[in-house]
């Protein structure tokens, strides 16, 4: 996803402001309310609910998730099945940090280095996905999840130290919210992000059409991922598009998409990807044929 994951609240200018009252609609829309009021609860609640939900499903699934994936030895399973609980982790301390952040407005450093840290840990698996299906689909070795984690490692790596320079080295807010609709030091810098990962989603889709439709798997589900971050990329690029030309609506755009691929990344993964993989029938019924084999004698030679 190139843009914008999670979105910092805005930062008063001085301590008697109330910013609030004179953001554009859909400014305040995906602004967390410096109230403790009901509307700010409820903002609260829908941003926290999605990493909180899918938290808990995968703690309901932890013991039958963790027996698969011994039993399996595959490699790059484990590490994506890890990478997630630590993606959702980082969304529950991103959600803490936000409501705290809303009522004290003086946590910026702190809000920019925990957005960094999530949008890394996304970034990689994004790119860790496209380059693991590029080799083939359950492979389980070594060499591949090394190949797969060092491509999408250096990438991700570049990717945060490039927002870093732009934050804390250009001084360009890329993940605080404020009143910046034209400004396109920030805004153009997200739009190409969007128009990069949009091109290449763009080739995988456009791959299965062409002589070199056997680089990929023939997964439906794949290309059904694919779309939806395609999709995904190109709202959110539509909406750093008219925010850099000082179109206020942009805010409505850019944070739709924004929320939602925070909302849906983590479980379109996980369903995509692991959720086969993992599915607890599977397991019961590779334990039955074991047992059946055993039972048969297939196994007397091994203790022999």
């Amino acid at each position: 996803m190139a843009g914008l994951v999670y979105d910092a609240p805005s930062f008063p200018l001085s301590p008697g402001d109330n910013p609030e009252q004179d953001l554009p609609v859909c400014l305040r829309l995906i602004s967390p309310p410096a109230t403790n009021g009901f509307t700010g609860l409820l903002y609260n609640v829908v941003m926290a609910l999605p990493a909180l939900l899918f938290l808990l499903f995968l703690l309901a699934h932890l013991r039958s998730s963790v027996r698969k994936l011994l039993h399996s030895q595959s490699h790059i399973m484990a590490a994506y099945y890890a990478f997630l609980w630590v993606i959702c982790v980082l969304n529950i301390c991103w959600c803490l940090l936000e409501i705290q952040q809303a009522k004290n407005h003086d946590q910026e450093t702190a809000w920019n280095i925990m957005s960094l840290l999530t949008r890394f840990g996304l970034v990689l698996l994004e790119v860790s996905v496209v380059v693991f299906m590029s080799q083939g689909y359950l492979i389980s070795g070594w060499d591949a999840l090394l190949r797969t984690l060092l491509f999408s490692g250096i990438f991700a790596t570049v990717d945060a130290i490039v927002k870093a320079v732009y934050i804390f080295g250009l001084g360009i807010p890329l993940f605080t919210k404020q009143e910046d609709a034209g400004d396109w030091n920030k805004w153009g810098f997200w739009l190409l992000q969007n128009l990069f990962f949009s091109a290449v989603y763009v080739i995988i889709l456009a791959l299965p059409y062409t002589r070199w439709r056997d680089r990929l798997p023939a997964r439906p589900s794949f290309y059904r991922y694919v779309t939806v971050l395609f999709a995904l990329n190109g709202i959110e690029g539509f909406g750093s598009l008219l925010l850099g030309i000082g179109a206020s609506f942009g805010y409505c755009v850019y944070g739709f998409a924004s929320f939602a691929y925070y909302a849906l990344y983590p479980p379109l993964l996980y369903s995509t990807f692991l959720s086969e993989f993992l599915g607890e029938e599977d397991v019961q019924m590779e334990d039955a044929y074991y047992s059946e084999m055993k039972d048969a004698g297939y196994f007397d030679g091994d203790w022999e």
